[in-house]
């Protein structure tokens, strides 16, 4: 089945299938925090196309504003529903939205702000770019608790740059040559395993910084 068809299918009976849970969570983001139930963010796509990434919205209005792009631990720019939202994972769900108008894919590397992309090596931002970002990926799995990590670093920022950020560019890297609709099927199982708690490690997967 193409990437795409296999896209546009699996997201229309997620939000489907979702629709109550969706409509739970608006409410509760809606009543839990004065603002907007979405937040839309400029993120760079396939091609380096800016495109606005959905997600339910769980920081204070104005936070960006208030504060750096990354979040670290318990950030009090955080609300009440959005640090349960953030944990499950179900702040990322409108972002099948996303994936029916073609912006993005259910899986593919994670979209980052300009600001980000803007420190890719050439040539890794030419390979990363070159297909739609994802709603989960490997980088996703490998960095579930990321907040907790940048808490425990004295820089958050350099730490992201110089650290986390690289490995992610190496997952991203290699999912884009290894990408198949098994390894597709691979990332989602392992996606949900890891919301519920599971320990998973993906398979470049025992060693990211080898060459994929």
């Amino acid at each position: 089945m193409p990437k795409r068809l296999f896209d546009v299918v699996f997201a229309a009976l997620a939000l489907l299938l979702l629709g109550p849970v969706l409509l739970a969570v608006a409410l509760w983001v809606l009543f839990d925090s004065p603002g907007p139930v979405f937040f839309r963010q400029q993120r760079v796509g396939r091609g380096g196309q800016l495109f606005g990434i959905y997600k339910f919205r769980t920081m204070r209005v104005g936070a960006e504003a208030a504060g750096p792009q990354i979040t670290v631990g318990h950030d009090a720019r955080i609300t009440r529903a959005g640090a349960w939202l953030r944990r499950s994972k179900l702040d990322e769900l409108p972002q099948f939205f996303n994936v029916l108008r073609g912006d993005m894919s259910v899986v593919g590397p994670r979209p980052e702000v300009p600001r980000y992309v803007a420190l890719y090596p050439a040539d890794v931002r030419d390979t990363v770019l070159s297909v739609r970002p994802g709603i989960t990926d490997l980088a996703s799995i490998a960095f579930r608790d990321e907040s907790v990590l940048l808490a425990n670093s004295p820089d958050p920022e350099r730490t992201y740059t110089e650290q986390i950020l690289p490995t992610k560019l190496r997952y991203a890297q290699h999912y884009v040559r290894k990408r198949s609709l098994w390894l597709d099927l691979r990332i989602i199982v392992w996606t949900v395993l890891a919301v519920l708690g599971w320990r998973i490690k993906p398979a470049l997967e025992t060693n990211p910084a080898a060459k994929p």
